[in-house]
């Protein structure tokens, strides 16, 4: 899973301590839940000061994002306005009191916008994935207190992603947030950046206490898809939203396409229904538990038929080594593929998981007869 370790070791082995609540990370803060909006870019003193002042207005927003430098794939096109944007946005959090969120990718960055007296930091999907460059930023933070925002590496590797947060952590940063923006597809798909929840549910699993927030922009790609999305992610317990707007986005510089206006972006926030992990139903909660047990006990039956299953591959991993056979025989695992399918189709499993589920055990079928085979060759 990460680098070979599996859950349990991976969770046992995470250095990330000390962690401050969204709740306690500004004086002004009275909601958990933290809403980030602003302009992909900062391209001119009037574009983020009326963006602001509409959002400020609105009183839907937390904090001010906007990008001052940006991390293009291709040169000749627009790359941020640099450090001169950050005398625009203390202009604008002097006319707001918003605090101001920008993105560094460099130990310069993280001097200048420190000097600047930004409030928070994000670290972009690109500096994710490289621990060189996470590593040059986080020494030039050792020490500061700021939160810092981690948004997922481009591919989809828990490891590099849950790395950067480490080693954020390591030299003193407690105020820390993970950011779910989605991962590079192999394919085309509706969104421009695949979601991947398992991943994001799997951080949260192994660190409980780091809040999580979604950015829909970067992970629609447009503006169709980025109700759907906010709302899956409350659906999923996150803490907090990221959506980029702008207050004339048909004239924007970098990723018009997927930015609100500061009216659109109020509509989407009013349009949301906030859920809530608990509840004080008890009438709900002794139903729930009564579920849960039901679970529990199938839970514990399926883990017996797989330990029975497992002994059964063993026995036919020592026949084969016998009789000179290959581990891997293909047209059994066809036939397998094939009339799981059929059964799980008959039952309401869908494919993708009946699929998913057979390669795991598959996997590690493999594994046990070429241990078996190795035992039998070491006697």
């Amino acid at each position: 899973m990460f680098e070979g370790l599996s859950f349990f070791e991976y969770n046992e082995m995470t250095e990330v301590r000390n962690l401050i609540p969204l709740l306690n990370w500004f004086p002004q803060t009275q909601d958990s839940f933290l809403k980030i909006a602003g302009p992909c870019s900062a391209e001119s003193r009037e574009q983020v000061l009326h963006t602001a002042e509409a959002l400020a207005k609105s009183g839907e927003v937390a904090v001010f994002r906007a990008g001052v430098w940006k991390p293009r794939t291709r040169p000749n096109t627009f790359e941020g306005v640099g450090e001169e944007a950050l005398e625009w946005l203390k202009e604008v959090k002097q006319k707001t009191g918003l605090p101001i969120a920008v993105e560094v990718a460099t130990p310069e960055h993280v001097e200048k916008v420190l000097r600047n007296k930004i409030d928070v930091l994000w670290i972009g999907a690109r500096t994710t994935g490289s621990p060189f460059a996470v590593s040059e930023i986080s020494e030039a933070l050792r020490g500061v207190d700021i939160p810092v925002l981690v948004k997922n590496p481009i591919s989809p590797d828990l490891g590099l992603w849950i790395g950067t947060i480490e080693r954020l952590n390591k030299v003193g940063v407690r105020k820390l947030a993970a950011v779910h923006r989605g991962f590079s597809p192999f394919e085309k798909t509706k969104y421009r950046n695949i979601p991947k929840w398992e991943l994001a549910i799997e951080l949260k699993s192994l660190l409980p206490e780091l809040p999580l927030i979604i950015d829909p922009s970067h992970m629609a790609g447009c503006k169709e898809y980025l109700q759907e999305l906010s709302q899956q992610a409350l659906d999923l317990a996150y803490n907090g939203l990221m959506i980029e707007t702008h207050c004339c986005p048909e004239k924007a510089l970098s990723d018009a396409g997927q930015q609100l206006t500061p009216n659109d972006y109020v509509s989407l926030i009013k349009k949301l229904i906030f859920k809530h992990a608990d509840t004080t139903n008890n009438a709900l909660l002794s139903t729930l538990e009564q579920y849960r047990n039901q679970i529990d006990s199938i839970d514990s039956q399926l883990i017996e038929l797989l330990a029975q299953r497992m002994e059964v591959v063993k026995n036919i991993g020592y026949h084969k080594q016998q009789e000179g056979m290959t581990v891997f025989q293909l047209n059994r695992w066809k036939n397998i593929i094939k009339t799981r399918l059929s059964e799980g189709a008959e039952l309401g499993l869908s494919e993708s998981f009946v699929k998913a589920l057979l390669r795991l055990i598959h996997k590690e079928s493999i594994l046990l007869q070429k241990e078996e085979n190795i035992m039998e060759g070491l006697e």
